[in-house]
Formats: structure tokens, sequence, C-alpha cells
């Protein structure tokens, strides 16, 4: 296994970080965790993505080999999205991600209050 530095200019770990690090792909790899969803399903269950954005977050971790999509050939007919085995390494992380984000709002909240009051000063 090759060792990657993060600190390294042009470490490939730096475009992983990208790609998992971005908002709606950890919203969307955390949304897939407990079950495959159609995209109505998603798109629903994610308040505030629109259809441009979840369709490129998709499209961006299944090329990435995070997620699959599979056709369905149920009624009405459509795609069907699932966390691959790489995309599910990745729920760990995410969801400490994302529950210390839920639990640190208030306090991130008010420390951007203070920060702009002390600009406007």
């Amino acid at each position: 296994m090759v060792a990657y530095d993060v600190f390294v200019a042009d470490c490939p770990a730096r475009t992983t970080l990208d790609l998992v690090a971005d908002t709606w792909s950890v919203i969307v790899v955390v949304a897939l965790a407990e079950r495959p969803a159609r995209y109505s399903q998603l798109l629903e269950r994610i308040g505030g993505i629109s259809k441009k954005m979840l369709t490129q977050t998709l499209r961006k971790l299944e090329v990435n080999g995070l997620v699959e999509r599979r056709a369905l050939r149920a009624a009405p007919p459509g795609m069907e999205y699932r966390l691959t085995p790489l995309g599910k390494t990745l729920l760990e992380p995410v969801r400490s991600l994302s529950r210390w984000a839920e639990e640190h709002a208030d306090e991130l909240l008010a420390a951007q209050e203070r920060g702009a009051a002390a600009v406007d000063s």
C-alpha cells in the first residue's frame, strides 16, 4: 500500500478529501446508509438539494466507486442507488462528522454572529 501525505501539494488523497468533504456527498452517503433508494426518494429525503445537484452528486459518487446505480424493472421503472462496499467504509467518518455538525450547530452559529458583529463594529 502506498503511503499518501495530504500535506504534499499533488497528493491524490487531497482529491479524495475534496470528494468526501463536499456537503452534498456527505448527506447522500448518509441517506443511502440504511437502504438503497430511488432518485425521487433521495430528492424528497434531502431538503434543499436541487435535481441538478443531486444528479451531479450521484454521478460523482458513482464515478468514484462509492455509489452504484441499478435499473429497476418495477412499475414505475427507474433507477435505484446504493452504496458500494467502498462507499460503506465512509459511513463511520461521515456519520461522525454529521453528528458533530448537528451537536455544535448552535455554537457555530453563535460564533458566526459574534464574528459578524465584530466586523461591523
